[in-house]
C-alpha cells in the first residue's frame, strides 16, 4: 500500500511541476511582448544564497545613479521603477529557497497607454542566476533556462586529496558527499649507499 502512496505523490509531484512550467511559459510570453519607452523596465532575478539587504543597497545606490539622467521623462520613469522595485523587495524577509524573481515598470500598451507591470514570484526549481538589467524589455533569458526539461547528471571526482560526490541539473550544482583523505608521498625512502 506505501508503494502505491509514493507512486501517487509522484505523479502529483510531477502534474504540480508542469503546471508551474506552463504558468512560466504564459508569463515568459507576456513578459518578451512587453516593450516600454526609455530604460524603465528592471528585471531582477535573485539566487537562493543572496541576501535581500545586499539587493536593497544595490537598488539605493542605482536610485542614486538614475537621479542624474538628464532627460526628466526616462528620469522619472526610471526613478518610479526603481521605487515600485524596493517596494516589492520589502515584503520579502529573506530569499525564498529557489530564488526570486521580479520584473516591474512602466509597459506601452497596444493602445499606446503607459501601465505599471509587478511580478514578483519564486521559481518552481532553483535560479542560479544574478540579473539587475534597466531596460526597454524585460529579459526573460534567466526564466527560459529554468523551463529547459534538463536530466539530473552524478559526478565523482577523485584526486590524491580526497573524492567528491555531486549532482548537476541545468545550472544547479549539489555536493552531496565530500572527504579528503592523507595519503604518504610518493618520494623513496633512502638513497645511496655511502662508500665503503
Amino acid at each position: 500500500m506505501s508503494t502505491m502512496k509514493m507512486a501517487a505523490l509522484t505523479a502529483e509531484e510531477e502534474i504540480e511541476k508542469q503546471v508551474a512550467m506552463f504558468k512560466i511559459k504564459k508569463m515568459v510570453k507576456v513578459l518578451s511582448n512587453a516593450k516600454g519607452n526609455g530604460t524603465s523596465m528592471i528585471s531582477l532575478v535573485i539566487p537562493p544564497k543572496d541576501q535581500i539587504c545586499r539587493v536593497s543597497k544595490m537598488l539605493s545606490d542605482e536610485y542614486g545613479t538614475a537621479s542624474n539622467i538628464k532627460s526628466r521623462v526616462n528620469r522619472l520613469s526610471v526613478l518610479g521603477a526603481i521605487t515600485s522595485t524596493q517596494q516589492r523587495l520589502k515584503l520579502y524577509t529573506k530569499v525564498p529557497p529557489n530564488g526570486l524573481v521580479l520584473y516591474c515598470g512602466m509597459v506601452v500598451g497596444d493602445d499606446g497607454k503607459e501601465r505599471k507591470m509587478n511580478i514578483d514570484f519564486e521559481p518552481f526549481k532553483a535560479i542560479n542566476t544574478s540579473l539587475y538589467l534597466c531596460d526597454n524589455k524585460f529579459h526573460v533569458e534567466a526564466l527560459n533556462e529554468l523551463l529547459d526539461d534538463d536530466d539530473k547528471f552524478g559526478f565523482i571526482v577523485m584526486d590524491g586529496n580526497g573524492c567528491l560526490y555531486g549532482t548537476l541539473q541545468g545550472s544547479t550544482r549539489e555536493v552531496l558527499h565530500k572527504f579528503s583523505v592523507d595519503l604518504p608521498k610518493k618520494h623513496g625512502r633512502g638513497g645511496q649507499s655511502a662508500l665503503r
